[in-house]
């Protein structure tokens, strides 16, 4: 690799897959080798115990291309593609998972719809070669997605992606939002388009994923939902819905309260409000109407506080080239 930056950086978060590293790099440096382009690998070793840092060695030291970076535990993947982002040095970033399941000859597609004026490309895994316990609840997650954030994608989670470097430069991740980075990129502006990819059984390890991930998917999902919607304006969301509780629990004492005064002035069944339950749901939704705009007012403090850090906008091009301004361009 000269000293000018790679066409792409590779980031491939590795947990456990030693056996399938070498074939890996050797697929990589064919499909690079074809289109003539620079390149460099990253293999993050996020916390392997199957001897998979030592073959990420052995490798880096044959070939000037690849990198290792090892993680001190198991951080997740949305820390390892943090690691590899922050170190990558290419012009275009590209995520693919180690198993061999992503096929690299599908690099040089993904770059051909960047091309096209986009920012993000996703792959589509329309075959996929997983059992149908994996492959249904995925399906209707993603659609869930989709409809939630309104980045139409059918294969959100497929972790063959590429992505020009701006887009790293302005979406961060933690946590488990790996698995949205196009959405979190679409809110800040960012074109993000999707292409059909191969797909391929798994040959070497297990699946790292089970049912919990499921369940840790569907709360980063309401995550990135308020984020995407209301990181900017938080008191839209909660105050609404604080205002809507506030009116359900006004209603109802209103009403009790005029069922109240009815019993005393008409010969009908004296009415005791404690003996009532919906008495007591009208306290409670009035207390929580009020908690919601409270929370509400202290989060648009702290979005006040923090808006000097990261504006509430996104620049795509400029004429003048300011110092202080991050210049993103198509």
């Amino acid at each position: 690799m000269n000293n000018a930056s790679p066409h792409w950086s590779i980031v491939v978060p590795v947990f456990n897959e030693r056996e399938s590293l070498s074939e890996l790099v050797r697929r990589i440096d064919e499909v690079a080798a074809g289109v003539q382009a620079e390149y460099e690998v990253l293999l993050i070793d996020d916390g392997s115990t199957d001897g998979s840092w030592a073959e990420i060695q052995r490798i880096a030291a044959q070939d000037r291309r690849v990198r290792g970076i090892r993680l001190r535990r198991n951080f997740g993947k949305a820390a390892a593609l943090e690691a590899g982002f922050n170190r990558a040095a290419g012009r275009t970033v590209i995520t693919m998972d180690a198993d061999l399941q992503d096929d690299p000859r599908e690099i040089p597609r993904l770059i051909a719809k960047l091309n096209e004026g986009f920012d993000v490309v996703s792959g589509w895994k329309r075959i996929r070669h997983d059992p149908w316990h994996k492959v249904l609840p995925s399906r209707i997650f993603n659609a869930m997605i989709s409809r939630l954030t309104g980045v139409e994608l059918h294969d959100h989670n497929c972790g063959l992606k590429a992505y020009r470097r701006e887009v790293l430069r302005e979406v961060h991740i933690y946590g488990e939002l790996h698995r949205f980075i196009p959405v979190l990129a679409a809110a800040r502006g960012f074109r993000v388009a999707e292409i059909k990819v191969q797909h391929h059984p798994r040959t070497h390890g297990q699946s790292k994923y089970g049912i919990e991930r499921f369940i840790k998917g569907f709360l980063d999902l309401l995550t990135v939902y308020f984020l995407t919607g209301y990181s900017h304006r938080p008191q839209h969301l909660l105050g609404s819905v604080g205002l809507v509780s506030l009116g359900l629990g006004a209603t109802g004492l209103l009403y009790l309260t005029l069922l109240w005064l009815l019993s005393r002035l008409t010969p009908m069944a004296e009415v005791h409000l404690h003996s009532r339950a919906l008495f007591y749901y009208c306290i409670v939704a009035l207390l929580f109407g009020g908690q919601m705009l409270s929370v509400g007012f202290l989060a648009e403090m702290i979005i006040a506080q923090n808006r000097q850090h990261q504006p509430p906008y996104a620049i795509a091009e400029q004429t003048d080239a300011a110092d202080d301004v991050t210049q993103t361009t198509e």
